[in-house]
């Protein structure tokens, strides 16, 4: 089976949004074989991955960061979302932090990144806001050897 994981920004621009699902799906469903997709379902790129991969019959496997993950989803919409591809899940990984910090945060990107054969990264090049963001996660699996596809439309940043 195939483990393909993914990283990216919770805020893709309109104009990126095509150009991003396209590029998803075509290394999603472009792939022959089982598959097992890892995400930890933030809004963004993670949902969308999560949402293109079980389209394209992927197993669904989540890491979930912290005890309160649920709490930092921004309204009923945002955590409907999550709950409702949580519940498609095959697996449910969840690591041992109690609240959602940074080096939760980290520690999820990192076990995706361990995990996977294939890191998917919808990042627009730049460095990490925060510890543990996009830029931090495309490093740590470039420094294990994992192969990292970036998928972004060229020319725009994220918001």
């Amino acid at each position: 089976m195939k483990r393909i994981g993914v990283t990216g920004h919770r805020s893709i621009p309109l104009e990126a949004l095509a150009h991003v699902s396209a590029g998803l799906r075509a290394v999603l469903c472009g792939h022959q074989g089982s598959m097992e997709a890892l995400s930890s379902l933030a809004v963004g790129a993670d949902q969308l991955f999560a949402d293109i991969a079980l389209d394209c019959g992927a197993e669904l496997t989540v890491v979930i960061p912290s005890s309160d993950y649920e709490q930092g989803f921004s309204g009923p919409e945002e955590l409907a979302g999550y709950r409702r591809l949580k519940g498609l899940a095959t697996r449910e990984v969840r690591l041992a932090f109690p609240f959602s910090t940074d080096e939760a945060y980290y520690a999820a990107g990192a076990y995706i990144a361990d995990h996977c054969d294939r890191l998917l990264a919808v990042w627009d090049g730049l460095p990490a806001r925060g510890h543990g963001g996009t830029g931090d996660i495309v490093r740590y699996a470039r420094g294990l050897g994992k192969p990292v596809t970036v998928i972004w439309r060229e020319g725009l940043r994220r918001a």
